[in-house]
């Protein structure tokens, strides 16, 4: 019986924090905040400019794609005729024909090489930007959520549906507007990958003496 007592009044005590843990392990409201990331991104002062560098960047590579382009077409028109209704060991017998053709063929893998080197290196740069965009936008969007009390903060590609009231985007991109350092445009060059060692001669192995 007097277990059972004991047992009871450990229950009894159990029931009765139960609640006060219950309330302690409760949320907050969360105040939500937007912003348009894209609209800084494409807007802010800095942000503007590093754009304007990137299209002269491209525009750059597609004219310099087109005089390529040019100079491979011609070539190819001026083959044509010369290697019309030949086999390849007529062509092959010609070395000078042969190694005009060889020199066709290596302008246009030289051009397909450098046309995607480029583009890498423009989608580089831009990514390089966008991180360094980032990093400005990071801390001021912290400082206008911690004025404003939001506790958490959606970018408007996300949200599906938003009242203007919760749109901090002019905030952030005024914060964002005060640093005037100029963006870097050109983004480092990759690092390359370790070469692989070779791998050691296997050792032959030695006979082993015959015991007597």
């Amino acid at each position: 019986m007097k277990t059972k007592i004991i047992l009871g009044a450990a229950f009894v005590a159990l029931a009765a924090t139960a609640p006060v843990v219950l309330r302690a392990q409760q949320l907050p409201a969360p105040v939500i905040a937007v912003v348009n990331t894209d609209q800084i991104f494409g807007t802010c002062t800095q942000c503007a400019i590093a754009n304007t560098a990137l299209q002269a960047q491209g525009t750059a590579l597609q004219q310099r794609f087109q005089a390529l382009q040019t100079q491979i077409q011609t070539e190819g028109t001026a083959l044509e005729p010369l290697v019309a209704n030949q086999t390849q060991e007529q062509i092959r017998a010609n070395a000078a024909l042969a190694t005009r053709i060889n020199n066709f063929q290596t302008m246009q893998q030289n051009a397909e090489r450098e046309i995607q080197a480029g583009r890498e290196r423009i989608q580089r740069n831009l990514n390089f930007v966008r991180q360094q965009i980032g990093q400005r936008v990071q801390p001021a969007l912290q400082t206008v959520a911690q004025q404003r009390g939001a506790t958490i903060v959606l970018d408007s590609s996300v949200a599906l549906v938003s009242s203007p009231a919760l749109d901090i985007t002019p905030a952030v991109l005024a914060i964002v507007n005060q640093n005037s350092t100029p963006l870097n445009v050109n983004a480092p060059a990759p690092t390359p990958a370790p070469a692989t060692p070779a791998p050691a001669p296997a050792t032959p192995n030695r006979p082993r003496p015959q015991g007597r």
